[in-house]
């Protein structure tokens, strides 16, 4: 069984749901999950994880600060989370709100530091949102990320 950090910040609680459905959907496919709040997670959690998916809510077209911190604290780890299975999510306030921006905010450090990043041509391209309070179809799309995700890293991790 492999082992997935899902890790978010959530002010109003819609990117902790987001998060929750993620890890609850990994749970089902039979991966360990740890699920926490950005601010108790640290650089080590994600190299002892063999796949982190990292949640924010939108903030200026961009991650939240606690989520860039945990990203820059993790520099120390540079080239040691090389080949590991990452994806991200967001929410925002309205539809134009940033979402995608936020997405690839957290994927352009996860890359750098050599995560394996997974698209979807068929759902949320570069990870899952919510506008607000997610609905059915964001709820849709966490499970489909977590569905995919469990895949891929059964085969990347060989667990």
């Amino acid at each position: 069984m492999a082992k997935v950090l899902v890790v978010y910040y959530s002010r109003t609680g819609n990117t902790q749901t987001m998060a929750e459905l993620i890890a609850e959907n990994l749970k089902k496919k039979g991966q360990e999950v740890i699920l926490k709040n950005v601010e108790e997670a640290t650089p080590e959690d994600m190299q002892a994880a063999d796949g982190v998916i990292i949640g924010s809510p939108t903030y200026y077209g961009s991650m939240a600060a606690e989520v860039k911190k945990l990203l820059d604290d993790s520099v120390k780890l540079h080239g040691e989370l090389d080949g590991k299975l990452a994806a991200a999510f967001s929410t925002a306030a309205n539809i134009a709100g940033g979402n995608e921006t936020t997405i690839l905010d957290i994927l352009n450090g996860l890359l750098i530091h050599g995560f394996i990043i997974q698209g979807d041509p068929m759902g949320s391209h570069y990870g899952p949102v919510a506008i607000g309070a997610p609905d059915a179809r964001a709820k849709k799309e966490c499970q489909r990320l977590a569905d995919r995700f469990s895949v891929l890293l059964s085969k990347i991790a060989g667990k």
